[in-house]
């Protein structure tokens, strides 16, 4: 089920062999629908930018909801937590489009503080971290030359909020299937219980952020030298503590950036030349955070 906001009224916007294609995924509110909203403002008319949820009325209402002008905006109904999705929507995109400019992987499960991570567990690493896997598999052999494919998410996606007896589960790992594994391992410890008793921290984003960074990272050992040869970005971003009410269950945030301040230097990563530094890093603010303490110091 598609929507659509064009961008001059036409019924079909002109699209030649050199338009670009953006897809945003989590993209019905929040950063995800500032995200979309920032690129379809800034590329062009014709451009397309998937404004994409798991719920029909929000993403219609969304799409409804974008500033005349800039790229058309297509909404498309794709639920990351499908085992299927990714591959189907990736499909479709090519089947269309022929390849990909810019991903980002945005969708997410929030968690709030009164949910216990027994009982959400098991949906949480479906959407949160088996539906990035799942994203990158589907869309990575689909970016053309100079697209970025972008992952969001957290600077506590680095070890250095895990217990150090705890580090090798997520470093070194060099493919998305024993990124899988490593989390299906967390997940049952955490819905029978046995982590309460272990060293994993009892804030389920920790794991699952430095999971979904560990990711990158694995895919980025088999696709580097490829990747920058072509002028292609893969890396995850921090976009900073975002004023949503969200965050605010757990942070006082009324100081925080909007989620279309949160977006801008986002925007500023894909559509500004790639930095070889990003490539398969956690980048916040156009800046690496580490994904491991230093070592060798004194």
């Amino acid at each position: 089920m598609s929507f659509f906001r064009y961008p001059d009224g036409r019924d079909e916007p002109s699209v030649g062999p050199m338009s670009r294609v953006a897809v945003v995924t989590g993209a019905t509110q929040g950063l995800g629908l500032a995200l979309a909203e920032g690129l379809a403002q800034r590329l062009s008319t014709a451009d397309t930018v998937y404004l994409t949820g798991r719920d029909v009325d929000r993403v219609r209402q969304a799409v409804d909801a974008m500033p005349a002008g800039g790229a058309r905006v297509r909404g498309e109904i794709f639920d990351v937590g499908e085992p299927d999705s990714a591959a189907r929507f990736a499909g479709l995109v090519r089947e269309r489009h022929g390849g990909v400019d810019i991903v980002f992987g945005n969708a997410v499960m929030r968690v709030g503080p009164d949910d216990d991570p027994r009982v959400i567990i098991r949906p949480y690493t479906e959407v949160n971290n088996f539906g990035t896997t799942r994203l990158l598999r589907a869309f990575a052999p689909l970016v053309r030359d100079h697209g970025s494919l972008i992952v969001v998410a957290s600077s506590l996606g680095t070890l250095h909020h895990l217990a150090p007896v705890l580090h090798s589960r997520f470093d070194g790992l060099t493919t998305l299937d024993e990124v899988d594994e490593q989390v299906a391992a967390w997940r049952d410890a955490v819905e029978d219980g046995s982590a309460r008793a272990g060293a994993w921290p009892g804030f389920v984003n920790i794991p699952s952020k430095i999971a979904q960074v560990a990711a990158v990272r694995a895919l980025a050992t088999q696709r580097r030298d490829t990747d920058l040869a072509r002028g292609i970005l893969l890396a995850a971003v921090c976009p900073g503590m975002i004023n949503t009410p969200t965050s605010a269950l757990w942070w006082d945030v009324r100081d925080a950036p909007s989620p279309a301040q949160a977006a801008t230097a986002l925007l500023d990563l894909v559509l500004e030349p790639v930095k070889p530094e990003h490539y398969g890093e956690l980048v916040r603010f156009g800046q690496v955070v580490p994904f491991k303490p230093e070592t060798g110091h004194p």
